[in-house]
């Protein structure tokens, strides 16, 4: 089978039922600077990139490749319950693939375990759409690497 014909790595996976919703920056920005909202205790950004996980990340956020992510749903829940994280915000380079399915998904498992309480997203405009509004935005990335951002310009 030639890589043309190649499944793409998410047709393994249902597809979601839940749109994904995407939060804006603005949101995020300030979350971080606010006392009723601590990364990793009420919040956690899920960065999803593999490949092209180069130029910096958010602060604070984990790192799940979007391709293993699908069968770490049911733990990520326990875990994010567990610690009583209320809100999960998945991105990749502009969050329009993987960043929307990830959330998708997240939240149809969310739904399906009649959970109120916790919600999930998609970072609007992925990380590129965080760099390219610069500003304070840029102060949030560990790793920070101009040079890899150029090419997006």
């Amino acid at each position: 089978m030639s890589a043309s014909e190649q499944q793409p790595w998410y047709a393994a996976y249902p597809q979601p039922v839940t749109e994904a919703v995407y939060l804006p920056r603005s949101t995020v920005l300030e979350w971080f600077s606010s006392e009723d909202k601590i990364p990793g205790k009420h919040f956690v950004l899920v960065d999803l990139r593999r490949y092209d996980h180069e130029g910096g990340t958010i602060k604070t956020s984990i790192n799940l490749p979007a391709q293993s992510m699908h069968p770490s749903i049911p733990t990520l829940y326990t875990l994010f319950l567990s610690a009583g994280v209320s809100t999960i915000v998945f991105y990749c380079g502009s969050s329009q693939g993987r960043g929307a399915r990830a959330a998708s998904w997240m939240q149809d498992y969310i739904n399906e375990k009649g959970d109120k309480n916790m919600k999930s997203y998609a970072l609007e405009w992925g990380i590129k759409g965080w760099v390219k509004e610069g500003g304070k935005l840029l102060e949030m990335i560990d790793g920070y690497e101009e040079e890899v951002w150029k090419k997006f310009a």
